[in-house]
C-alpha cells in the first residue's frame, strides 16, 4: 500500500506526540517548597525525586540535610539545638555552613542564628546572611540540585565590606553524622629516583621533591586507632565513644573526599588551584572527628580582599547506594574510586 506524503507527516507528528507524552512524566524536575523543619519554620526542601536537601532561613546560611528521599540525613544535626534562633553565642547546629579561614575566635565564630534572605531562581537557591557586625564579612550560598541524579553544586561566596583589605580564605565544613569513617586520597606513589622497583626503571628526577602536605595540630595523634595509613589513602573512623577529638590537613591534588557510611557514599569534590597559597601551612582539605560527628572540610585559597571584594569557593557533593569498602587500598579501589571517576570527568 502507498502512503501519501501528507499521511506520513501525520503519522510522525501524532507517534511524535505520543511518544512526548509518554516521556514527559518521566521527566526528572527540581522543585523547591516551603517546610518547616526540627522547629525552623521557614525553611526551603529541594528534591528532584531522588535526593533531597533541606535549608535553613531562620538562621544560616545552612545547609541541615542532604539524604536519599525518605531515607537518612547524611548530615549530623544537634537535636539539642534545633529550632534556637536568636542566640548570642555562636551553635553548631550540624549540616553544613561556611567559615572564615584561618580560624581565629571570635572572628570565625560569629552566631549564624539570624534569618537569611532567600532568593530563588529556576534549580538554584541563594541564601544570603546580614553582614556579620564582629568581621565585616558577608556570607552567601548559591545552591544547585541537578533535575535528576544526586548532584549538588554549592557555590561559596565571601564579602568584605570593611573598609581595609583582610587575608582571609573561605572555609567550608560539612558535619557528617556519627559512624561512618572519612576516605581522602593519597598522591600517586613514585619510588625514590635512586632506588627504583623494578631494574631499570626510569624515575623523573622531580620525584626529590615533596608530593604533598600533611599538617598535623596540636591534639592530632596519629597513633590513635581511628587513623588508618595505606599506601593510598587517609581513612578516619568516627568514634561515638572516643573521648578526644582528631584533626588533620592536606594539599589534596586528586580534587575529592569522601564519607562511607550504612551503605552510602558521600563525596565531595573540589578543584585544587596550582600555584595558589592555601591556608593553615597549605591545606586544601581538613577533616575534624569528635564523640560526636565527623567533619570533611574544604578550603579556598588566601585572598587579600580589598574593601567590597567578594571571592567564590565552589564544591560539588554526589551520593551514591550500596558501597561498602574496607581500609584497603583494593577494597577502596574496588568500590570507591570507580564512583569517583564517574563524576570527576
Amino acid at each position: 500500500m502507498c502512503v501519501t506524503a501528507p499521511r506520513v507527516v501525520a503519522f510522525f507528528l501524532v507517534f511524535s506526540l505520543a511518544l512526548f507524552c509518554i516521556v514527559l512524566p518521566t521527566m526528572a524536575k527540581t522543585t523547591i517548597e516551603k517546610v518547616s523543619y526540627g522547629g525552623w519554620p521557614n525553611c526551603i526542601r529541594m528534591t528532584n525525586g531522588t535526593v533531597d536537601l533541606i535549608l535553613t532561613t531562620d538562621v544560616g546560611p545552612r545547609v541541615i540535610r542532604y539524604g536519599f528521599v525518605d531515607d537518612a540525613n547524611e548530615f549530623f544535626v544537634d537535636k539539642t539545638q534545633l529550632g534556637k534562633k536568636n542566640e548570642k553565642d555562636w551553635l553548631a547546629f550540624g549540616g553544613h555552613r561556611l567559615w572564615l579561614a584561618p580560624e581565629a575566635k571570635p572572628r570565625s565564630y560569629h552566631p549564624d542564628s539570624k534569618p537569611v534572605e532567600a532568593v530563588i531562581k529556576g534549580d538554584t537557591v541563594r541564601l544570603i546572611q546580614p553582614v556579620e557586625t564582629d568581621n565585616g564579612f558577608q556570607k552567601e550560598l548559591e545552591i544547585t540540585l541537578a533535575p535528576e541524579g544526586s548532584q549538588v553544586t554549592v557555590i561559596h561566596k565571601l564579602t568584605n565590606t570593611n573598609l581595609w583589605h583582610v587575608d582571609v580564605a573561605p572555609w567550608t565544613l560539612t558535619v557528617m553524622a556519627p559512624k561512618g569513617k572519612a576516605i581522602f586520597p593519597q598522591e600517586p606513589y613514585s619510588p625514590h629516583p635512586d632506588i627504583p622497583d623494578t631494574p631499570g626503571q626510569v624515575i623523573d628526577k622531580k620525584f626529590f621533591l615533596p608530593v604533598r602536605t600533611l599538617v598535623l595540630w596540636s591534639y592530632t595523634k596519629l597513633s590513635d586507632p581511628r587513623w588508618t595509613f595505606t599506601s593510598k589513602y587517609i581513612i578516619l573512623q568516627q568514634d561515638p565513644n572516643a573521648d578526644r577529638p582528631q584533626k588533620i590537613g592536606l594539599s589534596n591534588r586528586q580534587n575529592w573526599g569522601a564519607y562511607l557510611r550504612d551503605g552510602h557514599l558521600y563525596l565531595k569534590t573540589v578543584r585544587y588551584q596550582e600555584g595558589a597559597v592555601y591556608p593553615d601551612h597549605g591545606c586544601n582539605f581538613e577533616t575534624f572527628t569528635n564523640s560526636a560527628m565527623l567533619e570533611v572540610e574544604s578550603l579556598g585559597p588566601m585572598s587579600k580582599m580589598p574593601p567590597n571584594g567578594t571571592v567564590s569557593h565552589r564544591e560539588d557533593w554526589y551520593l551514591f547506594k550500596g558501597v561498602q569498602a574496607e581500609n584497603t587500598d583494593a577494597s577502596i579501589d574496588q568500590n570507591v574510586l570507580p564512583k569517583v571517576k564517574s563524576v570527576l570527568k
